[in-house]
């Protein structure tokens, strides 16, 4: 099946989490981003055709996912959630700002799915139980979607990992430590648990930008 190419950009500290804390929003400890940091961040979503984060992050973050800091157009904000757990007053259900597609399951209560619709966003089925997330890249696809940039969390990066669904990985490192075992990381899940199954990049760039180091990784 034909799919977007995929780019998740994420920041993450020198231990390699997200947020300060389980449950905190990682808008806390974006606020150490510099202003440099925050452009490179913009351009990639100003260049890309839509932007995907899981329903745990709308619910934590609340996130507008619009282009500010450098000239663009909003890209197409894509939510994968299997019921549709993700409160009705979002920002990213404000379509007046940018087009929104909330992908859900065929377990999505249908009064849900109304609601969604009713609010203007577009509504896509992919997945029994849970999001199919090869097929709703199809679908995001025949859409108009040819480069879907992501920002998170970490199940849904690791859903996109295990799928062999990333193409390439941009990562903003924030130079702090948080340290705490349950602090989110970049991917969460089972893990792969082996050298023949983890999944290999190579590094395109490294750069500094402000404040925070660049790395940029390809996959082989």
């Amino acid at each position: 099946m034909e799919r977007p190419y995929v780019l998740i950009v994420s920041e993450v500290t020198i231990d390699g989490k997200l947020t300060l804390a389980r449950g905190v929003s990682s808008k806390e400890i974006m606020k150490l981003m510099d202003d440099e940091a925050n452009k490179y961040l913009h351009q990639i979503r100003a260049e890309c055709d839509g932007i995907m984060v899981g329903a745990n992050t709308v619910r934590i973050d609340n996130p507008n996912l619009t282009v500010r800091c450098v000239e663009g157009e909003n890209p197409i904000r894509v939510i994968p959630t299997s019921t549709g757990d993700i409160p009705l007053d979002s920002n990213v259900l404000n379509t007046e700002v940018a087009p929104t597609i909330i992908a859900v399951s065929e377990r999505a209560p249908a009064e849900k799915v109304r609601e969604f619709e009713e609010r203007g966003a577009k509504v896509v089925v992919a997945g029994k139980e849970r999001i199919d997330f090869p097929l709703l890249l199809a679908r995001l696809k025949e859409l108009g979607i040819n480069k879907l940039m992501v920002e998170g969390g970490s199940k849904v990066n690791w859903e996109l990992l295990r799928n062999d669904l990333v193409d390439e990985i941009r990562l903003i490192h924030l130079p702090v430590v948080v340290g705490g075992d349950d602090v989110p990381s970049l991917t969460s899940g089972e893990g792969f648990g082996s050298l023949e199954k983890v999944k290999r990049f190579k590094i395109k760039r490294v750069f500094r930008c402000g404040n925070q180091v660049i790395t940029e990784y390809v996959r082989f």
